[in-house]
């Protein structure tokens, strides 16, 4: 725990000595009517969650993909968790410029994941400079449409949206009710060795990126039951076979995906969030999908038996948030992801997951939250007849704050 507030009291000395003077330097050239300021901003959090059978590391994101794969993967179900791991803290510069609104976002969360999985510890969330139309930086991708996200406790969210925070430069020459953005974004994928993943030959293939990964998205707003937004993605992926064995196993293949998504007002108290997206090799964008490639058999090749193909996925969304008054709220809604999975991945590779959740949530006062959720989670095995699933129950109490250094 000491070393845990060091480092989080590091980073943060570190990003406003970073952010505070960039914030001084572009005011110089501002319109003196306004001024450059420094926001400090986050919110502390706590998670009461009892689970029903999903991998242990990742008791407090209602995933699919993490529940077993075949019975008693992850021992006997039933699991109860104590978390802070969704308290969040930030700082943003912000200052006016004759080139246009000036900013840098530096925030992170305390929730552990890759080979920090399962632990309290800080993950970057953005760190990223923007100059009026562009932005260079670690901030969401023009692919994933972040209002899509809703009122809800899990951290994780729906399985079946798009949500990637990606290190991008992004052009955004339409702002407004009506928004347009270009990005080039940080390339990468994952594959699935599938049933041949024990293949000495396959142990000296690696993956590829030549060229990063190309998005854009339109937004029309500005109506008043809400709007609409059209994205998309296009990206190049090769591997290469560095061994020496009579089977030649490179390759490469395009993925590609388009993501439509709406908010709908049904009235002053309620919005709908609606998402599809449906691509090929475009996996790691999704906010819990599987591999972007898999094996493809090709036994007609006697020197290239097997191939690599983009795994086509379909996502849906559908979430309904209700402000019953200014201290009741509720959501309640559903979200799938189905793949197409190739005919050389695995038995027990992942195939489909559902996800849903009901809330009630209570805010006492002004920035605070609490109340209890109920979640649900299933997983459909690729070919082996496995699924399996289960009903979560989370209870969360959060308090915001925000402080403004300066002007705005």
């Amino acid at each position: 725990m000491r070393l845990l507030v060091r480092t989080i009291t590091a980073w943060l000395a570190a990003a406003v000595l970073l952010l505070a003077p960039m914030a001084r330097a572009v005011a110089q050239d501002a319109d003196s009517t306004r001024k450059a300021g420094l926001d400090i901003y986050g919110f502390a959090m706590a998670d009461a969650i009892y689970d029903t059978g999903i991998n242990p590391q990742w008791l407090d994101g209602a995933r699919p993909t993490k529940l077993p794969a075949f019975e008693n993967e992850f021992g006997k179900s039933g699991q109860f968790f104590f978390g802070v791991r969704q308290t969040r803290f930030g700082v943003s510069a912000h200052a006016p410029s004759k080139l246009g609104e000036a900013r840098a976002v530096f925030d992170f969360d305390l929730y552990g994941t890759g080979g920090d999985a399962g632990q309290t510890t800080i993950r970057l969330r953005h760190a990223y400079a923007e100059l009026g139309q562009f932005l260079m930086g670690q901030a969401e991708s023009p692919f994933m449409d972040l209002d899509i996200f809703p009122n809800s406790l899990d951290y994780w969210g729906p399985n079946g949206m798009v949500f990637f925070r990606n290190v991008q430069f992004r052009w955004t020459p339409m702002q407004g009710k009506n928004t347009l953005q270009f990005a080039l974004e940080r390339p990468g994928a994952s594959g699935d060795q599938g049933i041949y993943a024990d293949r000495v030959e396959l142990t000296d293939v690696v993956a590829r990126f030549p060229v990063p990964d190309f998005s854009a998205s339109y937004k029309s707003g500005g109506h008043g039951w809400g709007y609409v937004r059209l994205a998309g993605i296009l990206r190049y992926m090769k591997w290469d076979d560095l061994g020496n064995e009579a089977f030649d196993l490179a390759g490469d293949d395009v993925g590609w995906g388009l993501n439509l998504s709406s908010n709908i007002r049904t009235d002053s108290k309620g919005t709908l969030r609606l998402e599809v997206i449906y691509g090929e090799g475009v996996e790691n964008y999704m906010n819990d999908a599987p591999v972007d490639i898999g094996i493809q058999n090709n036994f007609t090749d006697p020197v290239t038996p097997i191939v690599g193909k983009a795994v086509p996925v379909l996502g849906l969304v559908a979430f309904y948030d209700r402000n019953w008054n200014e201290k009741w709220s509720s959501t309640i809604g559903w979200s799938m992801v189905n793949i197409d999975n190739t005919d050389g991945q695995a038995p027990s590779a992942y195939h489909q997951g559902q996800y849903a959740l009901v809330n009630l949530l209570f805010y006492p006062i002004p920035g605070m939250m609490f109340g209890p959720e109920v979640q649900y989670i299933h997983r459909t095995n690729f070919s082996d007849g496995w699924d399996t699933g289960g009903f979560r129950l989370q209870v969360s109490g959060k308090y915001n704050f925000k402080a403004t250094i300066g002007g705005k």
